[in-house]
């Protein structure tokens, strides 16, 4: 059986990073739903969580980080557009697609030139990135087309002993998936409306596109 840890548990995060730093996959509760967390650094474990998830490895996964300052560490440039959005919506539910820093790799970008990253409103997973001292992968914990996780028990059900640890933070507060907005380019662009509406991010930055 999948070891499932209560997040209130005494040494839970220590074993969480353990767990992410040994090259095992961790899910756990956000202020989305439940994501499936691998070391951004760890090629094997990303690779591992593609097939987990029956998802093509050319389809890049976004990462989370413990601190907007932290963008600076994965992309060329934090475009204003980035700034002004990140400054009104993280921590929060809102995925910024930017062009990544060619100091940065990771098996989670599929190859590409760009990095989806976000800060997600969840003290105890940001505490989680800060003692990894990377970000993670904030893909959600479940086989890919299927229906998004909002507790432990439904992952436990959907990636059984798949997953190497899940942590149960109780019910996912949003219950929906992170808006991802594209700013590699002049104009936003929404590639999936999520928790943060249309309307909001056109409140910062004007007019956006559609994918």
């Amino acid at each position: 059986m999948v070891r499932i840890l209560k997040a209130e548990a005494e040494g839970a995060l220590a074993e969480a990073v353990a767990v992410l730093k040994g090259g095992g996959l961790l899910a756990y509760p956000s202020d989305t739903v439940y994501g499936l967390g691998a070391a951004a650094s760890d090629g094997q474990a990303i690779e591992r969580l593609f097939v987990v998830k029956g998802r093509l490895s050319q389809k890049a996964l976004s990462l989370l980080l413990a601190d907007a300052e932290d963008m600076a560490l994965l992309c060329a440039e934090v475009p204003s557009a980035a700034k002004l959005l990140a400054e009104r919506f993280w921590p929060g539910g809102l995925t910024l697609v930017l062009r990544r820093s060619p100091a940065f790799h990771s098996e989670a970008l599929g190859g590409g030139d760009s990095v989806a990253v976000r800060v997600p409103d969840h003290a105890s997973l940001r505490e989680l990135i800060r003692a990894l001292g990377e970000p993670i992968t904030g893909t959600s914990a479940n086989r890919s087309g299927r229906p998004s996780c909002r507790t432990a028990q439904e992952v436990e059900r959907e990636l059984g002993e798949a997953v190497d640890v899940i942590i149960d933070g109780g019910p996912s507060r949003g219950g929906q998936e992170s808006t991802v907005v594209d700013i590699t380019d002049d104009t936003p662009r929404i590639l999936r409306e999520g928790a943060v509406s249309r309307t909001d991010i056109e409140s910062v930055v004007g007019v956006v596109s559609a994918a």
